[in-house]
């Protein structure tokens, strides 16, 4: 007679995932039914009518049992002390085949490690007018080098994935060296007084200071079909085509002590009109009040028009000059400079070079980004314009406080001086 059946017992993170992997579509059908039985199991059914649900012997449903029932105080503490990830993994672990010996090795280990240097090579190197290697290329590869007399693409893809090796896949960097190491600790350091002193300076000098930058390109996209709602197992389903009904651009402030966007300016271009309207649509909220706005270096933000009006709000009676010849508005360095002027009741203090993660109001452009563009559907630049301004009162109701600034400026730069 065949044994008692090994006590299932499941936990109910346990019980969410096995149910993920037995409704998977994706997943091997293996690990969809060694789930399907850890459930089934769980639901107090008999090995015999478990076997006939999902197509096994009831000696192959009681082995998965039983190999649940010994794995399970290891899950308990992975549950316990690890992430979902990490418990997920242990569970796919727990229901997959262990390794069998199998034939022994077609290749050395030297062969091997060849095949991957390859890999690990531009195949500009081998002559191949390409920008990365597939599996079928790369097999081409090492036969023609003689590395080996005959392998298979499934083969070397099995070899790729046991190193770790994804020629498939790129990531985007950015390699910046500055010019003048000095010169940008300076302005990192300068930056991050800045939004140090903002309480402290709006509390006894009156003085606003924003964080401000542009969101450009923002698309108003009418999905062609409505997005079906998620259900108990399935994502929302969001239609993939679309109909394309104009940009526009997004003019933020961010109040640095109080995290609340202030004074947004929605249009269709980002000119160096645009900007210098903006700025003074956003000063005439305390036409009075001492102002600095934090900026990276684009041209618009230390341009003719904004040196004029900061000028004029700020009373300078002097001659600008002429751009590109003379004055104030001969360069861009001079017209940061003056646009710079701690003397000024309204001033400018731009960002390094490729700094913009130091823009505070980058991180607010992220989540409008998440929580409205990305799965919105509009159907006009004038319903994205109303959608964006309802958000910005949301966020400002909701969201918004003022960022706990820790940075303070590279450690290793303070570690070499």
């Amino acid at each position: 007679m065949p044994g008692k059946a090994a006590k299932t017992t499941i936990t109910e993170r346990q019980q969410e995932i096995l149910q993920t992997f037995s409704r998977s579509v994706t997943a091997p059908s293996r690990l969809r039914q060694r789930a399907s039985i850890i459930v089934l199991a769980f639901d107090g059914l008999l090995n015999q009518d478990i076997a006939q649900r999902v197509g096994l012997t009831h000696r192959q449903v009681g082995r998965w049992r039983r190999r649940w029932a010994d794995a399970w105080n290891r899950l308990v503490d992975i549950e316990c002390c690890e992430s979902r990830a990490v418990l997920r993994r242990a569970i796919e672990a727990v229901l997959t085949d262990e390794p069998r010996p199998g034939a022994p090795a077609k290749f050395t280990p030297e062969q091997v490690t060849q095949i991957l240097a390859v890999a690990c090579e531009p195949p500009e190197i081998s002559g191949r007018p390409i920008t990365h290697w597939t599996a079928q290329e790369l097999t081409d590869e090492v036969i023609k080098r003689r590395i080996v007399a005959k392998i298979s693409p499934s083969q070397v893809s099995r070899y790729l994935r046991e190193a770790a090796l994804q020629p498939h896949k790129s990531r985007s960097w950015l390699n910046t060296t500055e010019k003048d190491p000095a010169r940008f600790e300076e302005q990192v350091k300068t930056i991050c007084d800045t939004y140090l002193a903002a309480p402290e300076q709006e509390r006894t000098h009156q003085t606003h200071t924003v964080s401000v930058d542009e969101m450009t390109g923002l698309q108003a996209l009418e999905r062609i079909a409505p997005s079906k709602p998620m259900i108990a197992g399935k994502c929302e389903l969001i239609e993939f085509e679309y109909a394309r009904h104009g940009t526009l651009c997004l003019i933020g402030n961010l109040v640095v002590t109080t995290g609340e966007l202030l004074r947004p300016t929605i249009g269709p271009t980002r000119t160096e009109a645009d900007f210098a309207s903006h700025i003074e649509k956003t000063v005439a909220v305390d036409p009075e009040g001492s102002w600095v706005f934090v900026v990276d270096n684009l041209n618009i933000h230390c341009s003719e028009s904004l040196v004029k009006l900061v000028a004029e709000a700020c009373e300078v009676h002097m001659d600008l000059g002429k751009k590109g010849v003379r004055g104030v508005l001969k360069s861009v360095a001079s017209r940061q400079a003056f646009l710079s002027e701690s003397s000024h009741r309204i001033r400018f203090v731009y960002l390094p070079k490729h700094s913009s993660w130091l823009n505070q109001i980058e991180v607010v452009f992220g989540v409008i980004m998440r929580k409205v563009i990305r799965r919105g559907s509009f159907t006009s630049v004038e319903d994205l314009r109303t959608k964006l301004l309802n958000f910005i009162t949301y966020f400002n109701r909701v969201f918004a406080k003022p960022f706990r600034w820790t940075y303070t400026g590279r450690p290793l730069m303070k570690a070499a001086a």
